[in-house]
């Protein structure tokens, strides 16, 4: 698979295996045992989901080495702070049963239990990610959720920059001006729900471009990430699907097509406002 490369060297698969709302059970095991199997380099999962240790036991199973694969996990909401997320970056590498990550993220910029003090909550998180980069335990260093004034204010205080921005990038939701903001500063952006988590599949206009390209929805949505320049993380529990998913890189959408899916707005919902989220 081809990887784009991060502002620090560390490359990484242009597409990944999204794991939100996959159970941490023998069908979570048994999906991400089939991605890995199918050729996805890239498994995401995140604190938040509970199901870091089901990640790691589906890469034992499947065979493929560790090295060979890019796991990227999330801080969850309570652990933000210096020590929460040293002490719970540590049950992450437990659970994953790994000594290393190679992203670790901010999941979300202004928590709940931090709303008063997001601003320096935040800047004691990123000293703990960047101690734990410079130690060799994280090979590159991010966010999620973060939009133009979180991070104006996380560059304040930050030595080491974000080298990620994970965000809802799907059809009719494209954030331009982030995604503008972000790439002015090297960040890759991610496309978490980039099937607008299923909704796609009942839009009229995605239904004929599956056609006219005898193509998937889901196809259609990962090509048209890609051809963005984003790094899209599909998700699926059923095994043709997952490999479906993979089979994107023969065709091309035209540049109309791709216009037509960015100008569908509002098609599958808009993106929460990560002020005012009640988590």
């Amino acid at each position: 698979m081809d990887k784009y490369t991060l502002l620090n060297g560390v490359r990484i698969p242009v597409i990944g295996f999204g794991t939100w709302q996959t159970p941490g059970d023998k069908t979570g095991t048994d999906a991400v045992v089939t991605a890995l199997q199918a050729g996805y380099r890239h498994i995401d999962t995140a604190q938040g989901y509970r199901n870091e240790q089901m990640v790691g036991e589906a890469l034992k199973i499947s065979g493929v080495r560790r090295e060979e694969v890019f796991i990227t996990s999330k801080l969850d909401n309570p652990m933000h702070g210096y020590d929460n997320t040293m002490s719970s970056f540590e049950e992450t590498l437990k659970k994953l049963d790994t000594d290393y990550v190679d992203l670790f993220l901010i999941h979300w910029p202004n928590p709940l239990q931090y709303r008063s003090s997001w601003q320096r909550t935040n800047a004691e998180t990123w000293k703990a990610f960047e101690e734990l980069y410079e130690a060799g335990k994280i090979k590159a260093i991010g966010i999620s959720n973060f939009r133009q004034h979180h991070i104006d204010e996380l560059m304040k205080s930050a030595k080491i920059p974000p080298m990620v921005n994970q965000i809802r990038l799907c059809p009719g939701e494209t954030q331009r001006e982030l995604v503008k903001y972000c790439r002015q500063r090297d960040m890759l952006l991610e496309a978490y729900s980039p099937l607008g988590t299923g909704r796609i599949f009942t839009v009229e206009q995605m239904k004929a471009l599956s056609v006219k390209y005898n193509k998937t929805i889901a196809q259609i949505c990962i090509r048209w990430s890609l051809q963005n320049g984003w790094l899209p993380l599909p998700k699926s529990v059923t095994a043709a699907r997952i490999r479906e998913n993979l089979d994107v890189f023969d065709f091309e959408l035209s540049k109309d097509d791709a216009d037509l899916i960015a100008g569908l707005t509002g098609c599958v919902g808009l993106s929460m406002d990560p002020d005012k989220t009640n988590w």
